[in-house]
């Protein structure tokens, strides 16, 4: 579990603010407890809540102190939790989510199109499709703010990590809204100047040099395709995003699968086979569904999906003949 940073730090002097006969606990106390719980050791707490380790220590002591109670066993190894502890921890996790629910619920009640929208997506989705949609959107909407976190993981949603998501997937999260704004063809590349011809078997292609998929790329279907079709051991190259595959093709290291979208724009890489079947997936725009209010992620929402679907025949890729 990650703890939520909130606005500002907390005061490294809150325990002396304390009367020192007031025995309830506040929620900084609470926050104190379950990092500690969380992290184990009392300096993965302190950079959780962005304060020194000494400062842990005193408001732990402090808290102890005041209950009467010892709420960790210290050991070598960290710092492990009592019954008590584990109480107290336990209770944390549940305050901190209904911080976070209600953190959500508040942020829907703007009234007008305005305010920050903190999106996710893949540096090709970016590169290929949504730079110029968020520069339209922005003329649209001058009082939006788009924050774009380019990342290939998806993001926390549940905790606000991104408002939004706009996302590959065949299978999107069931916790969270989805909207499917397209699918996504994908076809096999190669550099102009290796004199291919479009439209070969892929059988004829295995004694090419091929670029395939880092682990951290988590394209398993992509894997399986390789595998199934022999060309695994023609692998000379890996890359773990797909702009970095393109960058493969574009150097001539050998043919890969691209997106259609992102390498039909290279007038020097050449599509050598149609889109493949068993490689497509769905675009999805995703959001938590205590956002569902909010009017500057509707706007988006409603922008994108259809300024996406507009691209339909694109996105689907071409066939050769």
């Amino acid at each position: 579990m990650t703890l939520q940073k909130r606005t500002g730090k907390p005061s490294e002097s809150a325990p002396d603010d304390y009367p020192k006969t007031r025995s309830h606990l506040a929620w900084s106390d609470f926050e104190v407890v379950l990092a500690v719980a969380v992290a184990g050791s009392l300096s993965g707490a302190s950079r959780a809540m962005g304060v020194s380790h000494a400062t842990v220590f005193r408001r732990l002591g402090d808290i102890e102190k005041r209950l009467g109670v010892a709420l960790f066993e210290r050991s070598r190894t960290g710092y492990r939790p009592t019954p008590a502890g584990e109480e107290l921890a336990e209770t944390a996790k549940v305050m901190d989510q209904a911080a976070l629910a209600a953190e959500r619920k508040v942020a829907g009640r703007d009234l007008e199109p305005s305010g920050e929208i903190w999106a996710t997506t893949t540096d090709s989705l970016l590169m290929g499709l949504l730079a110029p949609l968020f520069t339209e959107f922005r003329q649209h909407y001058p009082g939006i703010v788009v924050d774009v976190a380019v990342s290939n993981q998806l993001f926390n949603l549940t905790r606000r990590e991104a408002d939004i998501a706009i996302r590959p997937s065949n299978r999107p999260p069931e916790n969270l809204i989805g909207r499917p704004l397209s699918t996504i063809g994908q076809a096999v590349y190669g550099h102009r100047s290796l004199g291919l011809t479009p439209g070969e078997p892929i059988s004829a292609l295995v004694d090419q040099p091929w670029i395939g998929a880092g682990p951290r790329l988590l394209d398993s279907k992509l894997d399986q395709w390789m595998d199934s079709n022999g060309l695994k051991p023609a692998c000379v190259y890996r890359v773990d995003t797909l702009v970095g595959i393109l960058s493969a093709i574009r150097s001539g290291m050998g043919l890969a699968v691209l997106p259609c979208y992102l390498a039909d724009s290279d007038p020097d890489i050449v599509q050598l086979s149609d889109p493949i079947p068993e490689l497509e997936f769905g675009l999805w725009f995703l959001m938590h569904p205590d956002l569902r209010g909010v009017v500057r992620i509707h706007a988006l929402m409603d922008f994108l999906t259809e300024a996406v679907r507009a691209q339909k025949q694109r996105l689907a890729g071409p066939l050769l003949c």
